[in-house]
């Protein structure tokens, strides 16, 4: 995939938000000190009286965020993942959560992928302490077309929306011209018989890549795309299940709670099938090169192959 382009969806995030800044204008910014990390200082040149630098206070930009929604504002507040879902949470759940605010989450530098940062900044756990909160909204984009869309998508709805954007620079695998974003819809990349795999984020490319070499080996792998985990969609994963029986779940999220969770919870109440998950194991992450963590830790295709193989040949 060397010759594929690769932008990290942070990058999109902030792209993204200074080219609907036009189009919208009741679309505010926020961020807590990090606007070069999140990438939130492209809006705020562009549009530097409706940015907001709340400084390291994460939690008390979580209700300035939730003042702005109360006015008829569609703020953005923008921070790592680890310090938006877990140094700020109670302000989540009490000030944003709790009156259905509509506030929009961009929560950057998620994963095993943060890299030389290391085990305190590399947030594993953000989808499951988001999942718990009621009526909020989840979305993973899994590149930059995906993330672009998913912004604009977060704005047209009305009610929290928690995003969850990369560091690393992920590979570009949707066409521009065709790819439509529909919140709450998973997206079938890939047909197949023996095993389903079911990604979201950065693993999407990963997961196809490995249903190439599966298919070479002669197993035909579905690939489907989880870019909203809350509300997921159903039906796809049940479909899924009546085809193949056999589902591999794989995320840069830990495994209790994430993606492979979601996807046991439909399973369990619509049509029990094996389930596999690939994920951070109950674990903290460690400080390195985000490549060679995401070999380390299995969140690869190669792993993915590997567990696959394993799963079919057991079926």
């Amino acid at each position: 995939m060397a010759d594929v382009k690769k932008i990290a969806t942070r990058e999109s995030y902030g792209n993204a938000l200074a080219e609907l800044g036009d189009k919208y204008e009741n679309l505010y910014v926020l961020d807590a000190d990090l606007a070069a990390a999140t990438k939130t200082g492209i809006f705020k040149k562009k549009f530097p009286d409706r940015f907001f630098d709340c400084g390291i206070a994460e939690g008390n930009m979580m209700g300035v965020a939730a003042g702005l929604a109360a006015t008829g504002k569609i703020p953005f507040a923008s921070t790592f993942a680890m310090f938006a879902s877990g140094r700020a949470f109670e302000q989540v759940r009490n000030s944003i959560g709790y009156p259905h605010l509509n506030v929009k989450i961009g929560a950057t530098h998620a994963g095993i992928s943060v890299g030389e940062d290391g085990a305190t900044h590399q947030c594993n756990e953000d989808i499951a302490l988001m999942r718990t909160i009621p009526g909020m909204t989840i979305i993973n984009p899994a590149d930059d077309i995906e993330a672009k869309a998913a912004v604009e998508a977060a704005i047209l709805h009305d009610g929290p929306v928690y995003m969850r954007f990369g560091r690393l620079a992920a590979p570009v695998f949707n066409d521009p011209a065709t790819y439509k974003f529909e919140l709450g819809k998973g997206i079938q990349l890939r047909e197949g018989s023996d095993i389903t795999i079911i990604a979201t984020g950065l693993m999407v490319a990963e997961a196809i890549e490995a249903a190439k070499t599966l298919s070479a080996d002669g197993i035909d792998a579905a690939v489907v795309n989880i870019h909203t985990i809350k509300p997921i969609d159903e039906e796809i994963i049940v479909n899924a299940a009546k085809k193949t029986g056999l589902i591999l779940t794989v995320e840069e999220h830990s495994v209790i709670g994430g993606l492979g969770s979601a996807v046991a919870d439909v399973l369990a109440q619509n049509y029990p099938a094996k389930l596999i998950k690939i994920g951070v194991n109950d674990e903290f992450g460690h400080s390195g090169p985000a490549v060679d963590l995401l070999k380390e830790f299995g969140l690869c295709a190669e792993n993915i192959v590997s567990v696959a193989s394993k799963a079919v040949r057991s079926k």
